[in-house]
């Protein structure tokens, strides 16, 4: 099991990246943050992907925090789920999560 969320780690970097390199190359190799949130929010099915997972992603965060205000995380392992969170997303931080704290049964 821990291969897999380690390969769902890997995919999670990998997978955002290249389309974020597609966008940008489709785009004449320009960054546009303007045109970027436009083509996210273009219609009601990418609206509910994007509810869906901002909603997952702050659920995230709060189990995180609600973890480091009770000890079960350092400070360390939460920075490096809250920057994985905010600098990679959702798709990074959370099979990082599940890599770090699984236990076999």
């Amino acid at each position: 099991m821990k291969k897999l969320f380690a390969l769902l780690c890997v995919m999670g970097v990998v997978l955002p990246y290249y389309n974020i390199y597609k966008f940008i190359e489709a785009n004449h190799w320009e960054w546009s943050t303007a045109l970027f949130f436009e083509q996210i929010n273009m219609n009601y099915g990418m609206k509910i992907l994007n509810a869906d997972l901002t909603v997952a992603a702050t659920t995230f965060l709060v189990f995180i925090l609600y973890k480091l205000k009770v000890k079960y995380i350092s400070l360390k392992q939460f920075l490096t789920y809250f920057a994985s969170l905010f600098l990679v997303g959702f798709s990074l931080a959370l099979p990082l999560y599940l890599y770090d704290n699984y236990k076999r049964d």
